[in-house]
């Protein structure tokens, strides 16, 4: 017999589609969300080096001690966040699971931007809790004006994603501050999903934690370092809830990637300053190459574009630009409307190029 929670949970759309492209002939993929470089060399050697010196068994189930420090140094170093805690996490999907098991009781109300990643409404659905979805149409910004009239005895926890997934729009800090004072107003707990703080093109990335110390900061290296498959991340917070999620951890994921740590732990610091500019030229590429026939917000950071169909539902076009060997998204993976559909830019220029070219002929029903 299944358990009843499973019920809560709908096959991801996006797996749909991965799904999907595996089975055509060379489409113009323009639906996955992970970089199309490779991860930096040194990390790989210091990979193969630990492999090679026998860095193959568990860690310690937080992460490797020097791996935690130097997290912890950049935090504070880079965006002004002094965390109590850290626990190395088998991605920031990881970290999300071990935070809502840990976090959300049966009844408790989450707050979650709309659109927003796929996780965070089924993690509340599966433990029980109350997705309460934060309408942030038609400009995707997250405010603390929207926030409020959603606010209730109930309500928990509050998710923030800047650069945001499936929008690519970041929160500025005014809006950051403002939202702390809400949060702390009502006493909440902010889970701060950073993955893309690296894609960050007009040099506008704040974290949420310098100014709120109830914030559990997650991060990872899947996109910045394009180790989709290794499955490296962490959660970043007050002891409290870190020492919680490492109770979970042993019984569940026991222990991040062995050798990735340790790579990761004598790589040093990547600056990716050469892919941010590529990567904003892709984003303009596209951007300008369908703005006059869709309505796009542009986006200030991640590598996604979120523009409204032009007709039909978002499922409709969908089907549409399938049947012409594009894969895109359709919006409503990521959101309650049927309005919309998700670009990644995350592809060689000649692919975003067939894409542009295919979406402004669909635009012409």
């Amino acid at each position: 017999m299944i358990a009843d929670r499973m019920s809560k949970l709908d096959s991801s759309g996006i797996r749909k589609i991965f799904d999907l492209a595996q089975k055509m002939q060379n489409p113009v993929n323009l639906s996955i969300g992970q970089p199309d470089f490779d991860v930096p060399e040194d990390i790989k050697t210091e990979a193969i080096n630990a492999i090679n010196r026998g860095a193959n068994k568990y860690t310690v189930t937080q992460g490797i001690p020097e791996l935690c420090k130097s997290l912890l140094g950049r935090l504070q170093k880079e965006r002004g966040v002094n965390a109590e805690n850290i626990i190395i996490t088998s991605g920031v999907s990881g970290a999300l699971t071990l935070a809502f098991l840990v976090l959300v009781n049966p009844g408790d109300e989450v707050l979650i931007p709309d659109p927003s990643f796929v996780s965070y409404k089924h993690l509340t659905n599966f433990c029980g809790g109350v997705p309460l979805l934060v309408d942030t149409y038609p400009d995707f910004k997250l405010t603390a004006s929207r926030i409020q009239p959603y606010i209730t005895p109930k309500t928990r926890i509050l998710i923030i994603n800047s650069p945001a997934n499936p929008t690519g729009v970041m929160s500025s800090l005014q809006e950051l501050k403002e939202i702390a004072e809400l949060a702390k107003k009502h006493n909440l707990l902010v889970i701060s999903d950073e993955i893309y703080h690296d894609y960050d093109y007009n040099h506008e990335f704040e974290s949420i934690g310098r100014y709120y110390d109830k914030t559990l900061l997650m991060d990872g290296f899947s996109k910045s370092l394009a180790m989709t498959g290794w499955r490296m991340g962490y959660a970043a917070g007050p002891s409290a809830i870190i020492n919680e999620m490492l109770k979970l951890q042993q019984y569940t994921f026991v222990c991040a990637s062995s050798f990735a740590q340790h790579a990761l732990a004598k790589a040093g610091e990547i600056h990716l300053h050469g892919v941010l500019e590529s990567y904003r030229k892709k984003r303009d590429f596209m951007y300008d190459g369908l703005k006059d026939k869709y309505h796009i917000v542009k986006p200030g950071g991640a590598f996604y574009l979120f523009p409204q169909v032009p007709w039909g539902t978002d499922e409709e076009f969908t089907a549409a630009a399938i049947q012409q060997n594009l894969l895109i998204i359709p919006g409503s993976v990521f959101s309650e409307r049927h309005t919309h559909f998700r670009i990644s830019y995350a592809a060689a220029d000649a692919t975003i190029e067939r894409g542009i070219d295919i979406l402004n002929k669909l635009a012409k029903r």
